[in-house]
């Protein structure tokens, strides 16, 4: 019997899974794991094929789960991806207690309608709304994932389906990460050949007001990087006698910071400038002596761009600072010495250089066997997160080769999200192209093909690459990168595959009025998203 099919057994399902309060890291992200994994093992393909159905373990304990349905003796498969964390609920004040509760919360928001943001006000008169974390990003998308699944039990499509849903997505995507040696090995042992991933991540608005629908062939890029300002301690009677590290990382800050050369446009898909995710000197007890270290981090987005272009801003903006931050000190020196009798300024340089730059000094100094013994031990000692061990890394290196401070060193940390696109894939666009004339003729309504999704997602793990780098460019200034950690380049490149994204109408991701519209959702999307996955099957054999 189906039980996922119609706006309301939907509904009934999504506040089902967001009352499961799964915060990225917490237990609960844990216990829906395990949810998922119940309300699917009611179904009896499920009990007749129990080794469809698993609970694979991430290295610290979370899971991921895939649900395979096999069809018609066929290795052609979709896998429908999505992932079942959410971020925090701080933001919701006062309404905290009912953000796990979306039929309570919206129903609060209606009494609070003339407190809330005018945009929300003109949705109430206009749409199905539904409130609460989780509801828009992305667990309508996983509720609508399910409904397919059911009707591939049912037979309704001539393939596989593998459904797959992860942990993490919203913090370092560790479930998607763990998941591809999954897939490979699914692969392996049940036949399977991915005709491709749909994604059900919802679809994110351009502007305030942005009435398309739209649809994606591909997902954006992400990278970190962290910028290591290694100082010169002094005392604070003394401020010349070194260089504060916080000066340096407030002159970084004027150059990245918004800064406009990031910016990349395709057709209408622009990029946002750099935003600083991270800025704090590395100094743990308080006294008068200046820290001797500061990091930065940077969220930098990019579609097509290479990482040698990348890397080439990223370097001109640290070697532009270094030069600011040498002139103004020598200025305010200047200033000071016409007061303060018999001074001198000392002679320095800022020194700027890349993570590889510096692991080879240090390396022709200390020679390979210490440098690897030195980071062992570090690794089996870490008990920081990724971006705060990276710090670490960067940091034993530099204390290694401290004569060349003060200096700016540019190094990557996880997470790192490439840009991924089948926009031009004759595949995907026939597809896409199917896909808005079944919603046009059935629902009257225009969908807009997207070449980005511009939220970032798992997609990127999955899909082709859009830019002409190799990994490697960035993953050698990863000091992460096997020291606990593998970016899987290997298996990316034997899973890649065409990719789109066809997600519910949603509002406002990661903020308290987060919101599902319900009847594009729940009424419209389930054909729409039936009729993709037929054409999937379809057109691939032809």
């Amino acid at each position: 019997m189906k039980i996922w099919q119609t706006k309301e057994q939907l509904t009934d399902l999504l506040c089902s899974l967001v009352n499961h309060q799964s915060v990225t890291g917490s237990n609960a992200e844990i216990a829906v794991a395990e949810y998922l994994q119940h309300l699917l093992s009611q179904k009896k393909y499920f009990q007749d094929n129990p080794n469809h159905l698993k609970l694979h373990p991430l290295d610290d304990g979370r899971r991921l789960l895939t649900a395979l349905v096999k069809g018609n003796n066929t290795s052609e498969t979709v896998i429908l991806l999505s992932h079942f964390d959410v971020v925090g609920v701080e933001d919701y004040g006062s309404l905290q207690n009912l953000a796990f509760h979306p039929r309570e919360l919206t129903r609060e928001m209606k009494h609070l309608k003339e407190d809330l943001p005018e945009a929300v006000q003109n949705d109430f008169s206009s749409g199905d709304w539904l409130f609460g974390r989780g509801s828009m990003d992305m667990k309508a998308g996983l509720s609508l994932h399910f409904s397919m699944l059911e009707k591939a039990i049912d037979g309704e499509f001539d393939g596989n389906i593998l459904l797959l849903s992860v942990p993490d997505e919203e913090v370092n995507s560790q479930g998607m990460l763990t998941a591809l040696p999954v897939l490979n090995q699914l692969k392996d042992e049940e036949n399977l050949t991915y005709n491709a991933c749909l994604n059900g991540e919802p679809m994110f608005s351009k502007y305030p007001g942005d009435p398309a629908y739209y649809v994606y062939t591909g997902s954006i890029g992400k990278v970190l990087p962290g910028f290591y300002c290694y100082g010169k301690e002094s005392h604070v009677g003394e401020p010349f006698a070194g260089l504060n590290p916080n000066l340096m990382t407030s002159f970084l800050s004027q150059q990245l910071e918004l800064n406009e050369s990031f910016i990349e446009k395709i057709e209408d898909e622009v990029t946002p400038p750099p935003v600083s995710l991270m800025q704090r000197d590395l100094k743990e007890n308080y006294s008068v002596q200046t820290p001797h270290a500061a990091i930065s981090m940077y969220n930098v987005l990019y579609l097509k761009q290479t990482f040698k272009e990348l890397n080439e801003k990223l370097l001109t903006g640290a070697q532009t600072a270094a030069r600011e931050i040498e002139d103004y000190v020598h200025q305010k020196a200047y200033k000071f010495a016409s007061i303060a009798d018999d001074f001198s300024m000392p002679a320095w340089n800022v020194n700027v250089m890349m993570y590889e730059d510096l692991y080879a000094e240090a390396l022709k100094r200390y020679g390979e066997e210490e440098i690897i013994r030195i980071q062992n031990l570090l690794v089996s000692q870490r008990d920081k997160g990724d971006r705060d061990f990276s710090t670490l890394l960067v940091q034993e290196l530099a204390a290694m080769c401290k004569d060349l401070a003060p200096m700016i060193i540019l190094f990557y940390s996880p997470p790192f999200y490439p840009a991924v696109s089948s926009y031009n894939d004759p595949y995907i666009k026939d597809v896409m192209n199917h896909v808005k004339e079944y919603t046009n003729k059935n629902y009257h309504m225009d969908l807009t093909v997207s070449e980005f999704f511009t939220g970032l997602s798992d997609l990127s793990y999955l899909g082709p690459v859009s830019s002409r780098s190799k990994l490697n460019q960035l993953t050698t200034n990863m000091p992460l990168q096997n020291n606990g950690f593998v970016f899987p380049e290997d298996i990316m490149e034997q899973l890649t595959m065409p990719i789109l994204n066809i997600g519910p109408l949603g509002k406002d991701p990661h903020q308290w009025t987060e919101r599902l519209e319900l009847t594009y959702s729940f009424e419209y999307l389930p054909s729409i998203l039936t009729e993709a996955i037929h054409h999937l099957f379809e057109k691939n054999r032809n």
